[in-house]
Parts: C-alpha cells; structure tokens; sequence
C-alpha cells in the first residue's frame, strides 16, 4: 500500500492540517521516506512515487525538498511543544507535571515513532533561516521542562543540583524513544509513557507521595 493511502505509523490523520489532499499525500510520503533513506539520500521522484504522483506534481505544492522538511518539522514541533507546555502549566505538584511531561512526550515519540525520527533527527538538513526557526521551538520546550523542575527545586520536591544538565538528560531519554520504539513490542506506547515518568521522577529525587498514578 502506497504512502498516499494511509498515515505513517498507523496514527490517526496526523496532518489533518496540511491542506489540499495532495500536499498532505506528498507530506506523508516524504516521512516515511525521510525515516527510511535519511533526508539526503531520498529524491523528489521518490517522495512523488510513493504518493503515487509525478515529480512535477510535487513542485506544485512545495518549492523544494527542503521545504517540505521544514513543514514536517514545523508542524512536529508545534505539537512537542503544546505537550510540554500543556504539562507545565497544568495544575499539580511539580512532580505530578513533570509526570504528565514525561508520559505525554513520550507517547507522542512512541505512537508517531516515524514522524518523530524526521522531526528530531534531521534538524541539521535544514537551511539557516529554517533551522533558526526550529531551534527557537526546541528552546521553548528545553524552557517548559526547565520551569517545571525549578519549581520542584523551590518546593522541595527535586534534588536536582544541576537543573540545566537534567533537563537535557530528560528530553533526550524522552527523544530516543522515537529511535527504538517498535510497534510490534511487547509494551504499548501510554505504558513507555508510564515506565518513563516513573523513571524520570526517581531520577529528580521527587517525593513518592507527589507522584502521578
């Protein structure tokens, strides 16, 4: 079954935004072939042929190749974003947001793992302009993560002597599941998303009874 016929991962129209039909086909395709040949080493022809159009089609909705990797990830990081930002104002103990950080992250990298591999690992194939725009998006959900565990800190729910460095470590163990995840594993993405919030909270030293169950 071509890219044009379904969604990548199994998702549920997760670029329902993209508009008309055949920009969000050539999107779709353009994912799965990013996450299978790697950004440069996949052509305009076989973006267009996996969505079952011609090449010439595909300038029809974006300029180049490069364009369509910077919607890709746009539209991934607007998203990895709303989740982070979502936990952090939430309401709660700061380990109960961390938790809720944690777990929502993750599930997005685990349920879109193909997606998610395009957004969070071809940052560099991106042009200058595009590339400072993403980075900006990343720095305001590094801040997200950050706030929540300088809330911990001040209320005594965190031992985090190096907040920078633990809000790194956090986001990447979070980002890596997108490398692992298989879909045909022996654990559901909410429950990775469970597992990793547990292991987060005792990696910050939260106090039990805050926790999120």
């Amino acid at each position: 079954m071509r890219a044009a016929e379904r969604t990548a991962d199994g998702e549920n129209a997760p670029w329902g935004e993209v508009t008309p039909e055949a920009a969000r086909k050539l999107l779709v395709a353009a994912v799965e072939a990013f996450a299978e040949r790697g950004y440069h080493a996949t052509t305009t022809r076989d973006i267009a042929g996996r969505a079952g159009m011609s090449p010439a089609a595909l300038y029809i909705h974006y300029k180049t190749k490069e364009e369509l990797l910077h919607r890709i990830s746009r539209i991934g990081h607007d998203k990895a974003l709303a989740l982070l930002t979502a936990a952090a104002d939430g309401e709660g103990t700061a380990a109960q947001r961390l938790a809720e950080a944690v777990h929502s992250f993750v599930r997005w990298h685990a349920e879109g793992h193909t997606t998610a591999r395009v957004v969070q690992y071809e940052l560099d194939a991106l042009g200058p302009e595009h590339r400072a725009e993403i980075v900006e998006l990343r720095r305001r959900s590094t801040a997200a993560v950050r706030r929540i565990l300088v809330d911990g800190v001040r209320d005594g729910e965190f031992d985090v002597p190096d907040v920078p460095g633990t809000t790194l470590a956090v986001l990447s163990l979070c980002i890596d599941v997108a490398r692992w995840f298989n879909a045909a594993g022996a654990r559901t993405p909410d429950e990775v998303g469970e597992l990793y919030a547990d292991l987060v909270l005792r990696m910050v030293a939260a106090q039990k009874q805050n926790a999120r169950k």
